[in-house]
């Protein structure tokens, strides 16, 4: 039986390649970054550390991908001040949009409008937002508190989350679908290493997928099926 991402000729449009390991050297940073834009990805995801480096290393053209910087990541759990901070110098030194982890503790004490009003400031800012979700571990009640209100925010683009708990399941892209009812984009993003995983999750419904795997994933679409 073959991949289900096979059936997917655009694969390449789908795939944000992150690369966000700390203890990366630049040569390895560099050549993760060569290998997404030879293969074609869509974006890049990495780290404001990383970010001025790999925005030289893709060149100031729209030609290569598009480059994404991960504001609070991985757990968003500094004020909101220090996050718009940190996504207005991260804008100021190339990046292009924005996954962003929201204030989580403010969800769990049922304050969305606090949620909803930091990431509101940071789509202020011009730029492409994804919320970083954790469905792993939000609650349903959470959950549907989260979406409507990272939605109402103005973010274009809600992530399932952010690599760092169990893979990404389809039964949380279409539970994710069901929300969003078409008001925003999905990202899949977790444990996405095989061309099987990466083409259940789109038939699922994701729009995207986050990947530290891209370049891996377009090469073994590329062989033939035994």
């Amino acid at each position: 039986m073959a991949d289900p991402a096979q059936e997917f000729p655009d694969l390449p449009p789908r795939l944000d390649q992150a690369i966000l390991d700390p203890l990366m050297t630049q040569d390895q940073l560099q050549a993760l970054c060569d290998s997404g834009i030879q293969e074609g990805v869509r974006a890049i995801c990495t780290t404001p550390r990383q970010l001025p480096l790999l925005r030289e290393r893709i060149g100031g053209t729209d030609a290569g991908p598009r480059l994404l910087a991960a504001i609070g990541f991985p757990f968003g759990a500094i004020p909101a001040e220090l996050k718009l901070a940190e996504a207005e110098w991260c804008a100021g030194h190339g990046a292009q949009e924005l996954d962003v982890v929201p204030d989580f503790n403010a969800l769990a004490n049922g304050d969305s409008g606090a949620f909803a009003e930091e990431l509101s400031s940071l789509c202020d800012l011009g730029l492409p937002v994804r919320a970083i979700l954790d469905m792993a571990r939000l609650e349903t009640e959470q959950l549907e508190l989260a979406v409507e209100a990272a939605i109402d925010a103005g973010a274009a683009g809600l992530q399932t989350g952010n690599g760092f708990g169990p893979a990404c399941h389809t039964d949380q892209i279409r539970e994710l679908k069901q929300l969003i009812r078409k008001r925003c984009a999905i990202k899949a993003a977790g444990g996405i290493h095989s061309l099987s995983h990466a083409g259940e999750l789109l038939l699922a419904g994701a729009d995207l997928l986050g990947t530290s795997s891209a370049p891996a994933l377009l090469q073994a679409q590329r062989r033939p099926s035994s």
